[in-house]
């Protein structure tokens, strides 16, 4: 049974950091891109950010350019989305994504929330 289990997220000020893990198990993690999508409120869900296989290539949205680093321990089966300068509209629920091929799985999603 294939499952990603997201942690880290809460409720943050604008300008704080949240690291966001994601946690898989059932799959060779390492034959899967991970990505970070996001869902805010009324809107759709979006990428953030990817990250290849081993970890050489990563893509970010332009929204968070310079502000979140996507990463990848394939002996821990984790990624991670180090989010820093948080913004409001960085409000949302954050999903892990493992994508190979035509398989993809998803996780249950953590929410997101920056406010003062």
């Amino acid at each position: 049974q294939v499952q990603l289990v997201e942690s880290g997220g809460g409720s943050v000020q604008p300008g704080g950091s949240l690291r966001l893990s994601c946690a898989a198990s059932g799959i060779t993690f390492s034959r899967y891109t991970m990505n970070w999508y996001r869902q805010g409120p009324g809107k759709e869900r979006e990428l953030v950010a990817a990250i290849s296989t081993a970890g050489g290539s990563r893509d970010y949205a332009d929204s968070v350019k310079g502000r979140f680093t996507i990463s990848r321990d394939n002996v821990r089966n984790t990624v991670y989305l180090q989010m820093n300068s948080l913004k409001p509209e960085d409000t949302a629920v954050y999903y892990c994504n493992a994508n190979r091929g035509n398989l993809r799985y998803w996780g249950q999603g953590t929410q997101v929330t920056v406010s003062s």
